[in-house]
C-alpha cells in the first residue's frame, strides 16, 4: 500500500515567517546595505501596475527613481492610477541618461518592448522585461544576447518561476526525483470579455502567445527546446458572431521530445478558467501535480523515499517533514504579493549574490517555442 503524507500550511507558514524574520534582521544589522535605484518604462502591459506595486512594497530593497511612458496618449490615463500618482514622471531620454539608475522595468506594449529593452541595454542598465518580450524572434534573440555580452541581467516576467509549488517542482526535477520526464499536461485559460478579445485580436498568436507563454517557459525549463511543435486553434464563437472575424481563442500546442510529449492549452472561452488552470508532470520515477496553477496546492508522487536531511534548499518548502514513497499532498504558502518573489530574486542578482537561474539561451529557446506554440514561424 502506498504511503500518503500531507505538507501542512501552518507548518509552512511558520517556517516561512521564521526565515523572513531572520532575513530581515540580517538586513537591518548590515548598515552598509544599499538600495537599488530602479525605474520603469511603460504602463501598457497588463502586469505594469502590479510590478510597480511589488517594487514599492519592497522598500528595503529598492528606491524608485521615476517612470517614463513613451506613448503620449497613455500618460494621462496612467497618472490616474494610484500606484503611479506619487512617482516622478520622466522622459525616456532623461531616465536612460541617469547613470544612478541601475535597473529598469520594461512594461511597454508588446510591439515596443524590444526597442525599449534594447535602449536600456545600450544605456548599461539591467532590465526586468515583461513577457513575452517581443513579436519578432530575431529582435528578442538580439537584445537578450546583447545583454549577456555586456554583462547585464535580463529577468523575464514569468511569474510561475517564483511560485512555491513550481519551485518545488523544479527542485524535484534538478534532484532527479522524477526520473526522465515523459509527460507534461498544462492549462491556463480564462473567460475573456469584449475588451480582452479586442486586445487578443491585435496580438500575433493571440492568447497562446500572450498568456500561454507562462506555461511554455516552465515546459522548456524542464524539457528544453522541443523537436516539433503542433499548434491547433479553434474559435469558440464568443468573440464575434461572424466566422470571418473570429479569432482562435481555444488553442492547443503539442510539443514533441525524444522521450516526452507535452500539451499546453489556452482557452479564453472557459468561465471557470482560474480553477481549471493546472500543471501536471509525469516522470519514470515520480510525478508532480500542481492544481490549481498558482494555489500552492498539489501532489508529489514518488517511487521511493527521499532523504532530505542533507539538502538545505528544501527546508523552506517542506520544513521538517519528509517525502515518502507514494503520494505526498502539499499545500504551500503562496506569498500575497504575486510578483514580490521576482523582485526579491532580482535584487540578489543585482547585488552580485547569485546569478539568474534562467540563462540567455533558455529565454531565447522559450521565446522561439512560444511563437511555435502560437502557430507563428520563428
Amino acid at each position: 500500500m502506498q504511503a500518503s503524507t500531507k505538507i501542512n500550511r501552518r507548518m509552512m507558514l511558520a517556517a516561512s515567517t521564521t526565515a523572513a524574520l531572520c532575513g530581515g534582521a540580517k538586513a537591518i544589522a548590515d548598515q552598509s546595505f544599499r538600495k537599488i535605484r530602479i525605474a520603469q518604462i511603460g504602463t501598457s502591459h497588463a502586469h505594469a501596475s502590479g510590478k510597480m506595486e511589488a517594487i514599492l512594497r519592497l522598500k528595503e530593497l529598492y528606491e524608485v527613481v521615476g517612470i517614463a511612458e513613451p506613448i503620449r496618449s497613455q500618460v494621462a490615463t496612467a497618472k490616474k492610477q494610484d500606484v503611479y500618482k506619487n512617482l516622478r514622471w520622466m522622459s525616456e531620454e532623461e531616465l536612460l541618461q541617469d547613470s544612478s539608475i541601475e535597473a529598469v522595468v520594461v512594461e511597454t506594449t508588446l510591439d515596443d518592448s524590444p526597442r525599449a529593452a534594447s535602449a536600456c541595454i545600450e544605456a548599461g542598465k539591467h532590465i526586468h522585461l515583461d513577457k513575452p518580450g517581443a513579436v519578432s524572434h530575431p529582435d528578442f534573440s538580439t537584445l537578450r544576447s546583447r545583454a549577456q555580452e555586456n554583462g547585464l541581467a535580463v529577468q523575464m516576467g514569468y511569474m510561475l518561476r517564483y511560485n512555491p509549488a513550481f519551485e518545488l517542482l523544479f527542485l524535484a526535477h534538478r534532484k532527479g526525483w522524477l526520473g526522465d520526464i515523459t509527460d507534461v499536461n498544462a492549462s491556463m485559460g480564462k473567460l475573456a470579455d469584449a475588451r480582452l478579445y479586442e486586445q487578443l485580436a491585435s496580438i500575433p498568436g493571440h492568447g497562446m502567445f500572450e498568456l500561454g507563454c507562462h506555461l511554455v517557459d516552465s515546459v522548456v525549463y524542464l524539457l528544453g527546446k522541443p523537436s516539433f511543435v503542433h499548434p491547433i486553434g479553434k474559435s469558440t464563437g464568443l468573440a464575434s458572431p461572424t466566422a470571418d472575424q473570429a479569432i482562435p481563442d481555444n488553442q492547443l500546442a503539442l510539443l514533441e521530445y525524444p522521450k516526452a510529449i507535452a500539451t499546453i492549452r489556452c482557452n479564453h472561452g472557459d468561465p471557470f478558467g482560474g480553477p481549471h488552470r493546472r500543471f501536471h508532470v509525469v516522470g519514470t520515477k515520480g510525478a508532480v501535480e500542481i492544481d490549481p496553477l498558482e494555489s500552492g496546492r498539489g501532489k508529489i508522487s514518488l517511487s521511493q523515499d527521499q532523504d532530505l536531511s542533507q539538502i538545505g534548499d528544501v527546508k523552506r518548502y517542506l520544513g521538517s517533514l519528509s517525502l515518502n514513497k507514494g503520494v505526498n499532498r502539499f499545500e504551500l504558502v503562496v506569498p500575497p504579493g504575486r510578483y514580490d518573489g521576482e523582485f526579491r530574486d532580482f535584487a540578489r542578482v543585482l547585488r552580485g549574490e547569485k546569478t539568474l537561474d534562467w540563462s540567455a539561451q533558455h529565454d531565447i529557446d522559450t521565446h522561439a517555442t512560444a511563437l511555435r506554440c502560437a502557430g507563428l514561424a520563428t
